[in-house]
């Protein structure tokens, strides 16, 4: 498994729209195992393909944040069948979207249909931060981030923050 190296915006890439996967198979795995493994070494909960360079409608997640008992959920061409009327809040942030947060409503519980790791067709009724997770993961394969809820000024504010960042050469320290 290999960490890789996780597209921040602005990067036309993240605005991509991912493509289905015809099935899953020994490339598509080790690109999970390489994706989960990139995910926990951001300290996140969730990755899509197209955030580590590859539009592939791909996404990984682990909202158990136990390092120990850890409990990788793997997601192949996911498809939102159902989402709640009702809404929750969360503050959400994005290994795309480094160090900026903000709230966000999203439907509480939504119904999924995907493939696992393996290739079987699998149905997962989320609530919750997960069902949270798996829309934010699921937005990314459509291009849009967590900041395209926001207003035009809040969203236009944290791209700038991000832009000078990407400006700024690594300093060495002595």
């Amino acid at each position: 498994m290999t960490v890789k190296t996780i597209l921040t915006e602005p990067n036309k890439l993240l605005r991509q729209i991912s493509q289905p996967i015809d099935n899953v198979g020994e490339n598509e795995q080790k690109l999970m195992d390489d994706m989960i493994e990139t995910m926990y070494a951001a300290n996140g909960i969730g990755l899509a393909a197209i955030q580590i360079g590859f539009p592939k409608r791909i996404i990984v997640m682990d909202i158990s944040k136990d390092q120990t008992n850890k409990n990788p959920l793997y997601f192949v061409n996911p498809i939102i069948l159902n989402k709640a009327a009702e809404q929750s809040t969360y503050e959400e942030g994005c290994l795309s979207v480094p160090n900026q947060f903000a709230e966000i409503d999203r439907p509480n519980k939504c119904e999924i249909e995907y493939l696992d790791y393996n290739g079987e067709k699998k149905l997962l009724k989320a609530e919750g931060l997960l069902a949270t997770c798996i829309q934010h993961e699921i937005d990314h394969l459509e291009g849009i981030l967590f900041i395209d809820y926001l207003s035009k000024l809040k969203k236009s504010i944290i791209i700038k923050k991000l832009s000078k960042q990407k400006k700024k050469p690594d300093r060495i320290v002595v």
